[in-house]
């Protein structure tokens, strides 16, 4: 009973029988459940598919902390950003010399403060980063009334807001090889933070800065928009061969690994997905 059935069908050709082939005592073993793994081996448990869905702002945060290269070898600073997956908003940034749970908590104290988003519905989503699944932070959230949602472990792209913004970030053209100090961070930072929020079109929202929409603004500056464009096909109406030209119009919806079938969806960026209409 310790043997493969290969080796039993090996040492049975040896002794001068034959009953039947390696084949043919699988299928006998399969009828009778008889072939299972018999180690003690570690069962690794099934994890739901994080789904999250924002039609508006501070319904939906994901957050993430990435490295910044320091002044010399193996020396890095730790860069914490919290943004809105609906407005495309970082509604709060600090540095920190490590990646503490103590530093994540005081970050998401000021800025639900800021926000004003205690007692609400708010979901924020993370990685299983030591700082994320922290007890000093679950306490905060529990307090504040927030719900935790994590990454699937081992899986890459359940955090996809945060991964293309620190890309954003990184692809910066002014974006130095290494940082002096703290402060040449935090001023750098600041400055990049301040550009995304309020100058950057971003792609994913029609065209506009995450402040726009983050701060309910995205319906004027739409009606702005088009009426420039009715102007323009007013003046000269042949240029227009399609017809009238209308402007984007915002996504309704952002999602973090919508259901299938239940959404159109539309690319808006790599790895990012929003539903575009039911």
């Amino acid at each position: 009973m310790d043997k493969t059935p290969a080796q039993i069908y090996a040492s049975l050709l040896d002794e001068g029988r034959y009953f039947c082939s390696i084949r043919t005592m699988y299928r006998i073993l399969h009828s009778l459940d008889e072939v299972q793994e018999r180690r003690r081996v570690r069962r690794h448990p099934e994890y739901t598919r994080p789904e999250l869905l924002a039609t508006a702002p501070n319904q939906v945060w994901s957050w993430d902390i990435t490295k910044l290269r320091g002044p010399t070898k193996w020396t890095c600073f730790y860069l914490y950003v919290i943004i809105d997956i609906y407005s495309r908003h970082v509604v709060g940034w600090t540095l920190a010399p490590r990646e503490s749970a103590e530093t994540a908590r005081d970050l998401f104290a000021t800025t639900c403060r800021r926000q004003n988003v205690a007692g609400s519905d708010l979901v924020v989503h993370s990685d299983n980063g030591k700082a994320m699944t922290s007890k000093t932070l679950a306490m905060l959230f529990a307090d504040l009334g927030i719900t935790k949602s994590l990454n699937r472990p081992h899986v890459s792209n359940d955090n996809p807001f945060s991964e293309s913004q620190f890309k954003t970030l990184k692809y910066q053209p002014t974006y130095p090889e290494r940082f002096g100090s703290t402060e040449h961070a935090k001023s750098f930072c600041s400055a990049f933070f301040d550009w995304y929020n309020n100058v950057h079109y971003h792609s994913g929202i029609a065209l506009m800065t995450p402040s726009t929409v983050h701060y309910g603004k995205a319906k004027q500056c739409n009606q702005r928009r088009q009426a420039v464009l009715d102007k323009a096909f007013k003046s000269n109406p042949e240029r227009f061969v399609h017809g009238a030209p209308n402007t984007l119009e915002l996504p309704p919806a952002a999602w973090i690994n919508p259901p299938d079938g239940h959404f159109e969806l539309k690319l808006t960026e790599p790895g990012v997905k929003v539903a575009v209409s039911a």
